[in-house]
């Protein structure tokens, strides 16, 4: 059953996850989207092109979201899978990327997945509104300046007006949390709001509360933000690369005419380290290359499994596979990894200390920022009246021990880890369009 129309949405468009959120009867309600396991609150950030032939003519198709992660794993013939979209906004060397000879642009890419999302949600709403605050990080992924920040703003702007939008507001995404915990204050405070998506960790100091409300806000309220490029997928790529590489070739050798042996190149296994890369490996170019090395390799199944990832487009079930381990890490102290690849299943045994340990250099990125943000503000730790976690890797407990560490156990919470970014885009959307809270 759809519900009224709402004047504005909050549309969060994530590396991995989407969500659409709307005023309604003076409450953030988020759109509801269906999937095999049932009505989800969240949308991947994933698209799907796959060919569809009759006695006439070749016709490419798309589809998104749930839909999109559906029709990959029950096709035989597997199309092309995209995803993690919004991590190449600030990449200027990427402008997009042909599917059946047809070349995508980037921004073109990240259209579709919108128009698929507000499609799907207009089922929740009785229709979606072409007027939008959207949310962003206070830093893109590989963004090294303003100018590159700039660049990839440009970029997602052009998108939502392709996908139709009038009117669109962009707003820092942890500031957008801290008005979706903002409603569950009876008194004003001063907060830290860290939100981990998948390509980037961003943090805001904001003073919010019901007080702050009633008065007006001011941008003196923001004290600050910053954030790094370091999260949930560097995570992943941490586990790929000491799992994963190196039983499907990476630092294995091949014979070179006249037997000289060599090292298998590293470059692929960058791509297979980012898995949303992985699909653009997919080339004749590049395959033939890893086939000639493997009919030469010391260890030659190794390579044929890695061509067969390739070819059979399983980056996105590497990345569940890699999604599962993290999650289990974050609940006990071991797990076992698994993931078949033919010719190889893998199968190996990882603690949480291990996880740890690879993943010392994003911790210790992540710690910089957030005492960089308290140094640059002259806020101190003990000044904080609540810290706010959201995002998937908030559940990572080595992340969650950086702030305990600084604020005490006491002072963080969370909850609505994936939505509540949407949710609070939707609240700053009704203070736009004049709504009343």
């Amino acid at each position: 059953m759809s519900l009224s129309t709402p004047p504005i949405v909050g549309l969060d468009f994530g590396t991995t996850n989407s969500a659409i959120a709307a005023l309604i009867d003076a409450r953030p309600v988020l759109a509801e989207f269906s999937s095999a396991s049932g009505v989800t609150t969240t949308f991947p950030s994933i698209l799907y092109f796959e060919q569809h032939r009759d006695q006439i003519r070749t016709r490419t198709m798309s589809t998104a979201g749930p839909a999109a992660i559906e029709r990959y794993l029950a096709a035989e013939e597997k199309g092309r899978l995209i995803q993690s979209l919004k991590a190449y906004l600030a990449d200027r060397r990427f402008d997009g990327t042909a599917v059946y000879s047809q070349l995508h642009t980037l921004q073109d890419m990240i259209t579709l997945i919108l128009r698929h999302l507000t499609t799907d949600a207009a089922r929740t709403f009785k229709d979606v509104p072409r007027r939008a605050v959207a949310g962003r990080p206070v830093h893109f992924s590989n963004a090294r300046d303003e100018a590159d920040d700039a660049f990839a703003l440009g970029r997602l702007r052009q998108a939502f007006e392709q996908c139709g939008f009038e009117e669109i507001v962009f707003e820092y995404e942890p500031v957008a949390a801290a008005y979706s915990y903002e409603q569950s204050l009876e008194h004003d405070e001063l907060i830290l709001i860290g939100d981990f998506g998948g390509g980037t960790s961003d943090f805001s100091i904001l003073h919010v509360g019901p007080g702050v409300r009633r008065r007006g806000r001011t941008p003196k309220d923001i004290v600050g933000t910053d954030g790094v490029a370091v999260a949930g997928d560097a995570f992943d790529r941490q586990i790929i690369r000491n799992l994963v590489a190196p039983r499907l070739g990476l630092g294995s050798e091949y014979v070179s005419p006249p037997n000289k042996i060599l090292p298998v190149p590293s470059w692929p296994y960058d791509r297979l380290e980012r898995w949303h890369y992985l699909s653009f490996l997919n080339t004749a170019k590049n395959l033939e290359m890893l086939e000639r090395l493997e009919r030469t390799a010391l260890i030659p199944e190794r390579l044929g499994a890695f061509v067969h990832l390739i070819k059979g487009e399983l980056g996105y079930k590497l990345h569940e596979a890699v999604r599962r381990t993290k999650f289990d890490l974050s609940q006990r102290a071991d797990t076992t990894f698994e993931f078949t690849c033919e010719p190889l299943a893998i199968t190996k045994k990882v603690t949480r200390l291990e996880f740890e340990k690879w993943i010392a250099p994003e911790l210790e990125a992540i710690t910089l920022c957030v005492d960089r943000l308290l140094g640059s503000t002259g806020v101190a730790a003990g000044d904080i009246d609540h810290v706010f976690l959201t995002g998937g890797s908030s559940f990572v407990p080595a992340v969650r021990e950086i702030f305990v560490e600084r604020f005490g156990a006491g002072k963080i919470t969370g909850g609505e880890e994936l939505t509540s970014v949407a949710m609070g885009l939707a609240l700053r959307g009704a203070e736009h369009a004049g709504v009343p809270l």
